[in-house]
Formats: structure tokens, sequence, C-alpha cells
């Protein structure tokens, strides 16, 4: 991924990986139930997702109709990796380590981490 996307642009990825495609005003009113924002503001951080090549833009319509241009397994990917290389030094171990030991996993989350280690270690 070229651009890294900013929290407010990520929050509106997560919408629109949600909903497949939204208007200006959809987008809006669901950021609205969280959080105090224009839409004035919302439409110009569309338009600058759009020119970063984050969202795609049907203009088909009078009111436009904006779909992620990225995949959100694509943009976690290169999040987490440029996380891990900055904060961890490319540990994944470490990265892995620090977040099992913020919060207490339930036995249910260890099983299926444990299913996913078992599954690595098969395939190599």
């Amino acid at each position: 991924m070229k651009v890294k996307p900013t929290d407010s642009e990520l929050e509106i990825l997560k919408l629109l990986w949600k909903l497949k495609e939204a208007s200006v005003r959809e987008i809006h009113e669901k950021l609205s139930e969280t959080k105090d924002t224009g839409y004035t503001t919302t439409l110009k951080l569309l338009q600058i997702m759009f020119a970063k090549g984050l969202v795609k833009r049907d203009e088909q319509s009078k009111s436009h109709i904006y779909k992620a241009a990225i995949t959100e397994k694509d943009t976690q990917r290169s999040l987490l990796s440029g996380f891990l290389s900055t904060a961890f030094g490319g540990s994944a171990k470490n990265l892995v380590m620090q977040a099992l030991g913020q919060d207490k996993p339930s036995k249910e989350e260890i099983n299926e981490i444990r299913a996913f280690l078992d599954q690595l270690e098969k395939e190599n």
C-alpha cells in the first residue's frame, strides 16, 4: 500500500468495508453517531481519500457513491507491517507477547491462538 490512511480516513474505510458503498450523507450520518463532525469535513475527507486512491467514486448519480479502493486485509497487513517494523524492530514474537500481556485472553481466544499456531507449525 503506497499511502497510509490517517485515523479519520481509516474510520471512513471501516464504514465502507462494512457498508460496501455509501454516499457522503450516509457516511456522515454513521460518523455522527460516535463523533461530532461536520458534513463538509466528511466530504473533504472523502475528496482527499479519492485523490490518494483510498476510495473509488461513482459519479453517475447526483450524490456520489463511494467504495473502498483497498481491502481491509491489505490495509491491516500494511499497517501491521509498518507498526511491527517501527515499534517492535520487526519482531513478531515481541509484538505477540506484548499484545497477549495487555489483556488477559479468554479461554476461547487462547484455543483459537493455539489452533492458529498449530496450523503454522504444520505448514513449516
